[in-house]
């Protein structure tokens, strides 16, 4: 039998023992499920038991980032947890881009919380989208494209660094005709857009959402009807764009007007077009390959932050391809 070893680390100050918990030792499930083992606290004391030396190595590595960051004025959050633990190497070093972890951090004005990437590609997302007019984020689902997108977009208007977020997506569906849908323009896309709401009313309070809305900061904009518009000194997501046509991508690139930067996000193994047409975002992707002011981002399985199951079901049918 392998010996288990222990690793305790102790706190002088009570309240800031209930920060690392967390409310109902929140955090400590969290740092459980990350680790694999049990998360103790007894006294004043944080502890663990594994018989791996990198397991008690990383642990140690975690909440010591973890108290700094507190002293630096952070809240202790599952997300901020998680992206130092996503920072560290599995024996607790830093990992080569361990370091933009925290700096790549978003701070959303009124926001809920700040939001962590929690993978090595999600910061690289992230630094991509303040470095370039255009980013492509091309994974599977759960991957953060469309979440870290809205987030960045709602920072960047609520800051006032952009005057409008335009959101926007082909009208497509998953594999089922809808048929007619009641309602104005607004009411009748607002199904097809609702992952991007979802987003944001998880990021910020719905009241704010609706102002935005209600003063025209926020937009709808079909993808059909963009034909000769001139998108100025705004954000614009295109969401889903493995369902645009080569017409359509062309067409929503060169939209781009002053002062603007334009995300695109999709997973190219869900395409619902018809099978004689060739997706927008694949092609994008061959025919803009040299222009290195855009920038794309390549998410994978080990990007999964949704629900773990994900990343399993995702693996199961990327192995049956």
């Amino acid at each position: 039998m392998v010996p288990t070893a222990a690793v305790g680390i102790a706190l002088d100050d009570t309240r800031l023992l209930a920060d690392v918990c967390g409310v109902n030792d929140y955090n400590l499930r969290v740092l459980e499920r990350l680790l694999g083992v049990p998360v103790f606290v007894r006294g004043n004391e944080i502890s663990l038991e594994s018989p791996r030396p990198d397991v008690r190595e990383l642990f140690a590595a975690v909440i010591e980032q973890l108290l700094s960051s507190i002293d630096d004025g952070l809240p202790a959050s599952p997300e901020l947890i998680t992206a130092i633990h996503a920072s560290l190497t599995p024996d607790g070093q830093a990992a080569p881009s361990g370091a933009s972890f925290k700096d790549s951090a978003i701070q959303v004005p009124g926001a809920f919380s700040k939001v962590y990437p929690r993978t090595a590609n999600q910061a690289l997302y992230l630094r991509g989208l303040s470095s370039h007019d255009i980013s492509v984020a091309v994974g599977p689902a759960g991957t953060g494209k469309t979440y870290l997108a809205v987030a960045w977009a709602l920072r960047e208007v609520l800051s006032k660094a952009r005057r409008r977020l335009v959101l926007t997506r082909p009208v497509v569906e998953a594999g089922e005709s809808l048929g007619f849908l009641p309602g104005d323009l607004g009411q009748k896309i607002s199904p097809y857009l609702r992952p991007l709401y979802d987003a944001m009313e998880a990021l910020v309070p719905y009241d704010v959402v609706k102002r935005l809305e209600d003063n025209h900061t926020i937009e709808i904009a079909p993808l059909a009807y963009m034909r000769g518009r001139s998108l100025n000194n705004c954000v614009v997501i295109l969401d889903e764009a493995q369902n645009t046509t080569k017409e359509q991508m062309k067409m929503f690139l060169t939209r781009l007007g002053e002062g603007s930067v334009a995300v695109v996000t999709g997973d190219a193994t869900q395409i619902d077009l018809p099978r004689k047409s060739e997706s927008g975002l694949v092609h994008a992707l061959k025919v803009l390959s040299d222009i290195d002011d855009i920038f794309v981002c390549r998410l994978d399985g080990r990007d999964v932050v949704r629900n773990p199951l994900v990343r399993k079901i995702i693996d199961a049918y990327e192995s049956e391809i």
